[in-house]
């Protein structure tokens, strides 16, 4: 794993419960671009542990989940944050700037 795959677990790592950030909140911090945090969290070897499915996209779509997008749905879901239409409910209410 490469240090950049690091980091952005590392930051992944601290987004709580009922929260998501954005693939771009996080490349801002790390001066990168969405994509690549997008390739990093999607190669998320420890997923559960790692909550990558916290991060979504910067329009409150869901973009990816190695687990399927039902199981992003459902975890997210679980966790107090609602869907519809493939969007994060009160997307501005649930998230959290990466620091």
């Amino acid at each position: 794993m490469s240090l950049f795959q690091q980091k952005v677990l590392f930051l992944v790592s601290k987004i709580k419960r009922g929260r998501v950030t954005t693939y771009k909140a996080i490349a801002e911090k790390l001066k990168s671009g969405p994509r690549a945090v997008g390739r990093a969290v999607g190669a998320n070897p420890r997923p559960i542990i790692v909550p990558c499915h916290r991060v979504v996209m910067s329009d409150g779509r869901l973009g990816g989940y190695s687990g399927g997008i039902k199981n992003k749905m459902l975890l997210l879901g679980r966790e107090g944050v609602k869907v519809a239409d493939g969007k994060i409910v009160d997307f501005e209410k649930h998230f959290l700037k990466v620091k």
